[in-house]
């Protein structure tokens, strides 16, 4: 069964699928959905060419998106240098 975000809660999902240092684990724990899920709803969302081109970081070992593959030092979800992010617009300093 596949859960039903609003435009915001998709947007942030996409958002932090984009994001390489955001584990799949991440989304899982703010949204309660597995890889699977964010795969599906990555490959509804984004035009063809975006989505295989997502796909080909996140398995080509640039991305960091699953922890069992990130360097044991990264203990956040986030990049200490990521600006803050709110209904996803990047905030001014």
């Amino acid at each position: 069964m596949t859960k039903e975000f609003n435009l915001i809660q998709t947007d942030r999902i996409i958002e932090m699928a984009w994001e390489d240092r955001t584990p799949f684990e991440a989304i899982k724990y703010q949204f309660g959905i597995p890889e699977s899920e964010v795969i599906d709803l990555m490959r509804r969302e984004l035009k063809p060419s975006s989505f295989r081109l997502w796909r080909k970081r996140v398995n080509s070992g640039v991305s960091q998106k699953h922890l069992m593959k990130r360097n044991p030092e990264i203990e956040r979800f986030k990049c200490s240098r990521q600006r803050a992010i709110s209904h996803n617009r990047i905030s001014k300093r």
